[in-house]
């Protein structure tokens, strides 16, 4: 049986010291080891198969290199785990592995589900929701570095640091697209009254229309709802028995899936997409946006951005990296969303 290479055998593949290998393997070597060196350690370690010892490491550091993650439906629900999935690629990257645990919308399980994590040494906590949306936070998550992700503390005075869309921009970046292409009566569905995502959304579609020195009709925006058949009701409402003159030229949607409803009311009434009817839609949801007929133009959520973003906070605070101390940094982390063109839209038609 070959012998486990040792982090004595990397140094001298990669030419440097062994506490190098140990900077750099552990999560440390910025600042401490050159880059040059930390991509040839990675190298050797890499062809001689070599990880270190997570038990050993653990002993060391006194830490269990363990994060664990909280829930509201993110496990059990068909939207955000990507966020999950971000937030694990950088665990991963650093040394550390991630648990979950899903509270399936009963927040009397919040609690118990962060004192289980605790009760197993984690290192930190972040707490992950589907949709934009206040937190009510649970006061374990005091007690260890902790972050939010796609969420915010409610409080008055939020002590943890949150990850959230930059739903604003996201909105006026969206509005901008149609106007660009000559669009000058865009009606919006909205998404759900009590959404915390959607008035920002609807901010960033005013601040567009601002911008291009436009005024905002009132009946244009409408809280529709998040789901297809609320798309298909809002756009007939919009559209069926209003003259060509009348009728808006492109309609904005909240969701992805709103955009499915629009597209079927427009079919039902013979309208071509995007000759006669531009479709634009938001999250840019895997298998819908990209398959639809046409295919949907829309702006992206930064999901996985957001998990990555938000577990690099984290564990920046956990290894204690330099800039990250509560005190001297904001408690906000906005991260863009994506403009994604694709054949739903189109240039205005003449009328």
């Amino acid at each position: 049986m070959n012998r486990k290479a040792t982090a004595l055998d990397v140094a001298k593949r990669a030419g440097v010291s062994r506490s190098a290998v140990s900077l750099v393997l552990n999560g440390r070597g910025d600042g401490n080891v050159a880059k040059e060196s930390q991509d040839r350690i990675r190298l050797a370690a890499q062809e001689l198969n070599y990880s270190p010892n997570a038990i050993a490491l653990s002993l060391r550091n006194q830490r269990s290199r363990v994060i664990g993650i909280v829930s509201d439906e993110v496990v059990v629900s068909p939207f955000d785990g990507n966020i999950i999935g971000g937030a694990d690629d950088v665990a991963r990257s650093r040394g550390f592995v991630t648990v979950v645990m899903d509270t399936e919308l009963d927040a009397a399980r919040d609690a118990s589900a962060i004192e289980t994590l605790l009760d197993r040494q984690v290192d930190g906590l972040m707490y992950v929701t589907v949709g934009l949306k206040p937190l009510d936070v649970p006061h374990g998550m005091l007690r260890v570095p902790s972050v939010l992700a796609n969420c915010y503390d409610s409080s008055p005075k939020p002590q943890l640091h949150h990850v959230i869309p930059d739903e604003i921009t996201g909105g006026r970046d969206a509005t901008e697209h149609l106007l660009q292409l000559g669009h000058r009566d865009i009606a919006l569905l909205a998404g759900a009254e009590g959404s915390p995502a959607a008035p920002l959304r609807v901010e960033g579609y005013r601040d567009a229309y601002a911008a291009a020195g436009l005024s905002v009709r009132a009946d244009r925006i409408t809280m529709a709802g998040w789901d297809i058949d609320a798309g298909f009701h809002g756009a007939m409402k919009l559209l069926d028995g209003v003259s060509p003159a009348e009728r808006p030229t492109a309609i904005m949607c909240a969701n992805d899936r709103l955009a499915i409803g629009v597209a079927l009311a427009a079919a039902r009434l013979g309208l071509s997409i995007p000759a006669d009817l531009s479709v634009m839609g938001y999250d840019d949801e895997a298998r819908i946006a990209d398959t639809m007929v046409p295919a949907l133009t829309t702006m992206a959520l930064p999901l996985r951005e957001i998990g990555r973003a938000a577990m690099t906070t984290l564990l920046d605070s956990i290894e204690g990296v330099s800039g990250t101390d509560t005190a001297e940094t904001s408690v906000e982390t906005m991260v863009p969303c994506r403009l994604v063109i694709r054949e739903s839209t189109g240039p205005a038609p003449t009328r």
